[in-house]
């Protein structure tokens, strides 16, 4: 059984501090009685509350003194409710403070609008010198998180809540940051999927292994950096891109990629532009936002029709 993306990072982290003193854990007021990084090193876990901004401002003070500091909270407090003090330590300043922004997109459910986001990928790539990284499943978690703490610069990392996946079969030893493909041939493809985030990463798996002549390219970091470098492979492989992404339309890795590939035809399947009001599962709030297997495989078919696929 797979572990979710936010208990991923809980474990990765406590396993990474017991070989590294610099780490340190700060908690906006979610992690619970038994949070495991703060059972093994107490002495480095700090729940600062519902003081999002307050708590990169100390994140940033910490980077300073040669620590490397883990900032968790929900995502929508983390990119909306602290994006001053991001922009400022992160990405002016550029502390190397690392984000564990659970509860990306829709996956709070219940928890309703409020706690919903779908605007921070929007945010975050206007920040420059921040990378921005959507893992997949429990080992691409792990290994963003590694990576992370590898890292001297600033991450911003969109986790979800409780739903755990297998993570898409990597080489042995490559990099998160390096393009994942899966079905279809890589050069002169006429339609890519390309995925960012768990649920359409799911979803985009399904359909290629509907359609084993349809590529999937699958995307982790989605920061400006790595778009611009990812553009140079992808504008190889098609003239076509279906971006899948549990985000708004406007702003999101289709807007950017439409930007970067003047010359290619950049379609998105997303959340829409209206708030979801719609209280219930994080599977129920989607499919109220029209984004799914059953939408997805619809358009990638008009797609396909239109451009003579």
């Amino acid at each position: 059984m797979s572990l979710s993306s936010r208990e991923a990072y809980k474990a990765e982290l406590t396993e990474l501090a017991r070989n590294d003193g610099r780490i340190i854990c700060m908690e906006a007021d979610l992690g619970g009685k038994n949070h495991v990084f703060q059972a093994d090193h107490p002495d480095r876990f700090f729940n600062i509350g519902i003081a999002e901004a307050a708590g990169i401002d100390m994140a940033a003070g910490l980077a300073e003194a040669g620590f490397v500091p883990f900032f968790s909270t929900f995502a929508s407090f983390a990119a909306l409710r602290a994006a001053e003090s991001i922009k400022l330590a992160m990405g002016y300043m550029g502390k190397n403070i690392k984000i564990a922004a659970a509860y990306g997109g829709v996956s709070g459910g219940w928890f309703g609008t409020t706690h919903h986001c779908l605007e921070d990928i929007a945010v975050l790539q206007s920040f420059q010198h921040v990378r921005i990284a959507c893992p997949h499943g429990e080992e691409e978690t792990r290994r963003v998180i590694r990576e992370a703490a590898a890292s001297p610069e600033p991450y911003y990392i969109r986790l979800a809540r409780n739903d755990g996946f297998r993570s898409l079969e990597r080489p042995t030893g490559s990099s998160a940051r390096e393009i994942l493909y899966q079905g279809g041939k890589r050069e002169g493809a006429q339609l890519c999927l390309i995925s960012v985030g768990e649920q359409a990463t799911e979803i985009c798996a399904r359909l290629a292994e509907e359609n084993p002549d349809l590529l999937h390219a699958h995307l982790v970091y989605v920061d400006s950096p790595s778009l611009k470098r990812y553009a140079e492979e992808l504008r190889t492989l098609s003239g076509t891109f279906l971006v899948v992404e549990e985000h708004r339309g406007t702003g999101g890795t289709a807007s950017y990629l439409s930007l970067l590939l003047p010359e290619c035809r950049v379609y998105s399947h997303d959340c829409g532009e209206e708030w979801p009001v719609y209280g219930g599962t994080h599977a129920e709030v989607l499919e109220q936002l029209g984004f799914g297997l059953p939408g997805l495989r619809r358009q990638a078919a008009a797609i396909g029709g239109h451009h003579g696929i």
